[in-house]
């Protein structure tokens, strides 16, 4: 059997990424991107996340997810093909085994816009879908304001209730209904999710509304689309269900205990409880770290046999029966070498000895030839598409480029000289076309400035509408935000992306003259690396990375300690576009007098020596502080970034040697009451016997100093300034003339409305099974009023006759019928053979053409949009 998944394994790809499987008939089938974060509650799935490290390290984390119906023979087979890939992998990477509803804060850190369970699984039609479908019927019921769950309920008004939120959505259109007692982080975690599905599965082109529950007056638009589909809202809704999980944690000390076979009976030895040391871990065994009953963690040792490698996992199961903990329970494994950053955190001291390099093979465990992220298999990238959305990366970047400023708010073409320029008061439409399988392919940008302002961002949303119905809706659509390029766009520009703070490029516009500018370069290939204008002062400067410091008579590349040979390459290449001047090199802690002069004197900035390792001894942990839902509770946040700080409340950093409390704008006193005696309560009960002195600092949003700032992957000074609030993001979404034009059309839906219990009835939403429409309920399929989808060239040319088509009948040309055996008939009222879904198929060109004369006002109802799409789809004008 290890053969056979050697052939299967030989598809997993060893650069950074998420990659998801679905166990299927006791086999590993991948799921597509486009369906990650929808988990199906009959199934079980694997899924393997790589990351990269400073230094292009690696390190790899296997989960394996348990639906809450999954079949035992599920669960057992996909333990096993977690034992064997950790094996294809070299054995370096950590497992876990996740539970549908109590999901691991690492696992839940992939899906950050939150995980949506859905009925059935494999067994019951499981079925992937592209992208840019809009044949669903599905509602949504949001829970949580960290961790974002969403399930699929009945589409009925008794599904709702007054504390969560929920999501309409029919392909075209999703309205987002808040409970009346939800609150606005929740809110806002739900329109991210609506947002996350448009962009992910509807390519960017679906309209977005927000209804407010007890303010329902204020929509009135968005109330007649939600009436449409789910009928008369009932006078009183279901009262609001707690958020709160019981907290099932045996709360004992944490202890070490060596397991072990003794003629076929487990026994549990107990070795060591709190604090614990590194040097209790024998090479030649295989040990258990109870975490509180929290957690169970299997720790491997490089020596001990094959057998009890193999095992670990069900050692840990076979530990939690043993001990009567819930199934919930968390369990990591994990090898020498290769421990996860919480099994460091529960020991006194911990020393890295001969540190696992990354991902290991079959054959040479902990070893991987550098990846080299400058060259892309293009014609790979189109075969697997799933490998193609782990690098973000449609391509090699080589097809053809088209750029357009927002100018006097029209477009104005760019020179292509300057492209890779962009100016922070400006906003761009970047056109990226390329081709896959021979077919012509589109990919919009619109780049919007941080100081641009609200007329020129509405003109670039207007103006990518129309270079969109250019192209027939072919392009996909990408909003981007200054400072937030995805890798495509990166690459685009070929590592000569430059973005200015302010000013314009537009020509004739002369910019404020600067006595320096300050660049911060960042990328180790053409692929990856932009340079972004910071503020010219020594606090914007960081040891990890490569700066030039631009001034009127010479220009300085400054090399921070922390940056490696391809990053001062990637900086000296970048000079040359930013600066014709003389370039002086200039090594951290070398700087000459005029270096600091042209900042403005030397000052502090993020170059902690502790920077400076590709691993601290100890990684950082950041933990969230709240009381929104009634209670105090801390909980931790896994592969953080500066975007899970909570405005709304108090983050707790962990960096071992000190402990910041970060202060959120909108947090209560209460709450930073409670976090400061929460921090003290954490360093007094550590497992690991920490120093209850460990300085603890405040830290204020908006006021963050490098040392904080330091420990976050990339830190935006302006993320605060404007435009992420909940209010400001429902604003941009309302779209109550396209929803209410969508609800004229279900109401006017005639030709493709099925009954409930008739054929076709049914939807598959992005991996996901045949389900069945509401009861009493039309299904709204993606065409509207008479125009169903055309799939085969059938008609003859127009200006034929129906008598002269009907004679062709019978040569097999085609076959037609009377508009009036046609239109407005139920699929039993059809005559034998049509297909209900294609009945313009069965129309003759003259006959389809006088169907459109005579519903003329219908269909200039409809969206311009809709209308090209169907001109073009008729094939007759």
């Amino acid at each position: 059997m290890m053969n056979e998944n050697n052939n299967a394994f030989k598809n997993v790809r060893r650069k950074p990424g998420l990659q998801i499987w679905t166990v299927n008939k006791m086999q590993m089938d991948p799921v597509p991107p486009q369906a990650f974060g929808n988990f199906f509650e009959g199934d079980c799935y694997i899924v393997l996340y790589i990351s990269e490290n400073k230094g292009s390290r690696q390190s790899a984390d296997i989960h394996y997810w348990v639906g809450r119906t999954s079949s035992q023979d599920e669960q057992g087979a996909a333990a096993i093909y977690v034992t064997q890939l950790d094996e294809y992998l070299g054995g370096s990477p950590v497992q876990y085994r996740e539970v549908q509803g109590y999901e691991s804060p690492r696992f839940r850190s992939y899906f950050k816009n939150g995980l949506i369970y859905k009925k059935g699984g494999v067994a019951s039609g499981f079925n992937h879908v592209e992208t840019n479908a809009y044949n669903v019927l599905r509602l949504l019921h949001v829970k949580g304001r960290k961790d974002v769950t969403a399930t699929e309920v009945e589409v009925s008004w008794s599904s709702f209730n007054k504390g969560d939120i929920f999501l309409l959505d029919i392909g075209k259109a999703i309205v987002q209904w808040n409970g009346p007692q939800s609150n606005r982080r929740e809110k806002l975690k739900a329109v991210l999710l609506a947002q996350d599905i448009r962009d992910r599965e509807r390519g960017g082109r679906a309209q977005i509304g927000v209804v407010e529950g007890g303010d329902e007056r204020s929509s009135p638009e968005l109330m007649k689309f939600l009436t449409t589909v789910l009928g008369p809202k009932p006078a009183q809704l279901k009262e609001a269900t707690s958020d709160d999980v019981p907290d099932s944690a045996q709360k004992n000390s944490v202890r070490l205990y060596h397991v072990y076979d003794n003629s076929g009976n487990l026994v549990i030895q107990e070795v060591a409880k709190q604090p614990l040391t590194q040097d209790l871990l024998k090479s030649s065994d295989c040990f258990i770290l109870d975490n509180k009953g929290s957690s169970v963690m299997v720790w491997k040792g490089k020596k001990a046999s094959k057998e009890e490698r193999q095992g670990a996992m069900n050692r840990a199961l076979s530990y939690i029966k043993a001990k009567k903990y819930p199934a919930s329970t968390t369990v990591e494994v994990m090898a020498e070498g290769a421990e996860s950053a919480i099994f460091k955190h529960l020991f006194k001291s911990w020393t890295d000895r001969d540190q696992t390099q990354g991902l290991g093979t079959t054959h040479n465990v902990g070893k991987i030839a550098k990846v080299d992220d400058g060259k892309f298999d293009v014609m790979e990238l189109h075969a697997r598409p799933e490998l193609a959305a782990q690098y973000r990366m449609v391509d090699d970047a080589s097809g053809d480029v088209k750029v357009w400023c927002i100018e006097n708010l029209e477009l104005a073409e760019i020179d292509p000289k300057t492209y890779g320029q962009f100016y922070g008061g400006d906003c761009y439409l970047v056109l990226y076309s390329y081709k896959r399988a021979g077919q012509q392919q589109y990919i919009l940008y619109m780049w919007q400035g941080r100081h641009a302002t609200s007329d020129e961002i509405a003109a670039s949303a207007f103006q990518a509408v129309n270079i969109d119905n250019k192209y027939n809706g072919a392009p996909v659509q990408v909003r981007v935000v200054m400072g937030k390029e995805p890798r495509h766009f990166l690459a685009i520009f070929k590592g000569k992306l430059i973005i200015f703070e302010g000013g314009t490029g537009r020509p004739g516009v002369v910019n404020p003259a600067k006595d320096a500018r300050l660049f911060q370069v960042r990328g180790t290939n053409e692929l990856n690396t932009k340079a972004t204008e910071v503020v010219a002062r020594a606090a914007s400067l960081s040891s990890n990375d490569v700066f030039l410091l631009k001034t009127d008579n010479i220009s300085y590349l400054w090399y921070g300690k922390g940056c490696n040979g391809d990053e001062r390459e990637m900086g000296k290449a970048m000079s040359d576009v930013l600066s014709r001047h003389e370039k002086r090199v200039v090594m951290e802690g070398q700087e000459p007098a005029e270096f600091w002069i042209a900042l403005g004197g030397k000052g502090s900035y993020a170059s902690d020596r502790r920077f400076e390792r590709e691993e601290p001894l100890h990684s950082p942990r950041l933990f969230e502080c709240s009381n929104q839902t009634g209670r105090f509770k801390i909980t931790e946040v896994d592969d953080f970034a500066q975007c899970d700080l909570d405005e709304d409340d108090v983050m707790l950093l962990d960096t071992w040697e000190e402990l910041f409390l970060w202060i959120g704008n909108s947090s209560y006193e209460y709450e930073t009451k409670e976090a400061l005696n929460s921090a003290r309560d954490y360093l007094r009960t550590h497992p690991a016997g920490r120093d209850p002195d460990t300085p603890i600092i405040f830290v204020k949003q908006g006021y963050e100093p490098p040392t904080f700032t330091g420990w976050f992957n990339a830190w935006d000074p302006h993320k605060w300034s404007g435009g992420n609030s909940y209010e400001e993001m429902k604003n941009k979404l309302s779209d109550s003339t396209s929803i209410s034009q969508i609800t004229l059309d279900l109401k006017n839906t005639k030709l493709n409305k099925t009954p409930a219990g008739g054929g076709g009835g049914g939807y598959r939403a992005p991996g996901g099974p045949l389900t069945s429409p509401p009861p009493n309920k039309a299904y709204f399929q993606d065409e509207t009023d008479f125009f169903p989808r055309p799939s085969s060239p059938t008609r003859p040319q127009s200006g034929m006759s129906s008598s002269s088509a009907s004679s062709l009948s019978s040569s097999g040309a085609g076959k037609f019928f009377d508009p009036e055996l046609l239109v407005n008939k139920t699929p039993d009222e059809l005559p034998e053979g049509v297909d209900p879904t294609q009945k313009e198929d069965y129309l003759s060109d003259l006959d389809f053409e006088n169907l459109l004369s005579t519903t003329r006002a219908d269909f200039q109802r409809l969206p311009k949009w809709r209308q090209n799409d169907l001109k073009k789809k008729a094939g007759i004008f």
